[in-house]
């Protein structure tokens, strides 16, 4: 039987030295899945002493950063004074807004270490009402996401509400970030608990039985974008079975954007004028300065076209 999925696969994407990510996010078939229009699945990769994948200042508009790590460590600082070790299990929410300027960079004690680096970057777009907030950062640690361990999985609720318990994140708008692992076999219901929902297949591929009867095959590092379904609806869940391996995955959602977003390099609005305005602030460094930093990222030379 044919299903109404889209299975989406990322591209792989160069970062600079070498350092490279799966972008899946946004897509030709697909720009966002609730708030969520960028996706980014970093490594699993080895740090060793020398390395260089510091990523030097630069700034956002209109959106909200989502850093998670499975493996590894960054040292987060911004134009607003945060200066923050990002570790694994922790949800690190940044919020760009009207602008703001950060760094990511290993910490002084990583320097001459070796260690693995694997996690996911994405961005929330920020409602429309919301674009020109005020800029800020917001660190959730490990301990203060809720756990929920039944019959051999895990469900850690990231962001938003699932299962009888909520995260502590704060967020814009209805949204949903799930991090599940599955025992060798295991199977997993996901209700429609958002509108828009999304599966990652991290590590091992994954079968989803879904509401239409049809059976669908997830590569490791595919998504899975589920019809929209009306929230609590009967007959809305999902099935999600691993294979001969323990499996981990991720469910991203919300509710539908509030309209197209229009995004080039760091920037996202939608407003084609505000994107100008940022390049325009960017070049002239307007925007901010992170505390202690004498580098920047410039501007691409290939420019915002707003026709």
């Amino acid at each position: 039987m044919t299903s109404s999925v889209l299975v989406l696969s990322g591209h792989e994407k160069d970062l600079g030295g070498g350092f490279t990510v799966s972008r899946v996010l946004p897509s030709a078939q697909r720009q966002s899945v609730g708030p969520f229009l960028f996706f980014d699945h970093m490594g699993p990769v080895t740090e060793t002493p020398g390395r260089e994948h510091d990523v030097r200042p630069h700034p956002h508009i209109g959106l909200a950063t989502v850093t998670y790590l499975f493996e590894g460590a960054q040292m987060h600082r911004d134009s607003v004074g945060s200066m923050q070790r990002i570790e694994p299990g922790a949800i690190n929410w940044m919020t760009a807004g009207r602008g703001i300027v950060h760094s990511e960079r290993k910490p002084d004690d990583l320097v001459d270490a070796t260690y693995g680096v694997h996690g996911l970057q994405l961005w929330a777009a920020l409602p429309r009402a919301h674009e020109e907030a005020a800029p800020s950062f917001a660190h959730t640690p490990a301990s203060a996401i809720p756990e929920i361990q039944a019959d051999g999985h895990s469900v850690r609720v990231l962001i938003g509400e699932a299962f009888g318990v909520k995260s502590p994140v704060q967020v814009f708008m209805p949204t949903l970030y799930l991090d599940v692992k599955l025992p060798e076999g295991g199977i997993f219901e996901l209700p429609p608990l958002y509108e828009e929902r999304a599966i990652y297949a991290v590590d091992q591929p994954l079968l989803l039985d879904c509401p239409d009867g049809a059976q669908v095959e997830v590569g490791q590092r595919q998504m899975a974008v589920l019809p929209n379904q009306e929230v609590g609806a009967g007959g809305g869940s999902v099935r999600i079975k691993a294979g001969e391996r323990p499996s981990r995955f991720v469910v991203i959602g919300g509710a539908p954007l509030d309209g197209r977003r229009f995004m080039y390099w760091n920037f996202v609005s939608t407003r084609k004028e505000r994107i100008v305005q940022a390049c325009e602030d960017w070049e002239a460094q307007r925007m901010g300065q992170v505390p202690g930093e004498t580098e920047h990222i410039p501007l691409p030379l290939r420019k915002f076209n707003p026709a």
